[in-house]
């Protein structure tokens, strides 16, 4: 998704393009982009010039859309909404802390957004490019 959001909107951008860009398999995020579709967080279109581009502003996806698409609704315990249930919620002592804790989660999550983490990343890869290429060559010695 950070890849996508990189990029300008509208620039579509294939599965095998997306798979070697993040270092996974073509079947690995092919699975994921299938989700995101599905969630409409992704638009995939076919033929000749099709490939995959964000369903919405980047600035509108939040991480928590993201992980809810991929994972379903957040839930850190059974006993939390969206888990099975649990019988003993009602007196567990442990219950609460698993409800803020949740409630922790999903606010940084829908705190974050999808344009903030691409930028952060742009910034990320362009400070490791200056560090790379700052960095004095050193002479391999060859075995003769």
């Amino acid at each position: 998704m950070t890849q996508l959001a990189m990029l300008p909107m509208g620039t579509r951008v294939t599965v095998a393009d997306l798979a070697r860009d993040s270092d996974a398999s073509v079947a690995f995020v092919g699975k994921i982009l299938q989700r995101l579709v599905g969630a409409r967080l992704v638009v995939s279109h076919r033929g000749y010039e099709g490939g995959f581009e964000l369903g919405k502003v980047p600035a509108k996806i939040s991480l928590l859309d993201i992980v809810t698409a991929l994972e379903g609704p957040l839930c850190l315990n059974q006993c939390m909404p969206g888990g099975p249930g649990c019988e003993r919620s009602v007196w567990c002592g442990a219950h609460d802390v698993w409800a803020a804790a949740q409630a922790a989660l999903a606010t940084v999550l829908s705190g974050a957004s999808l344009e903030s983490l691409a930028a952060n990343a742009t910034r990320k890869r362009a400070r490791l490019a200056e560090e790379r290429s700052s960095r004095p060559v050193v002479a391999q010695e060859t075995a003769v």
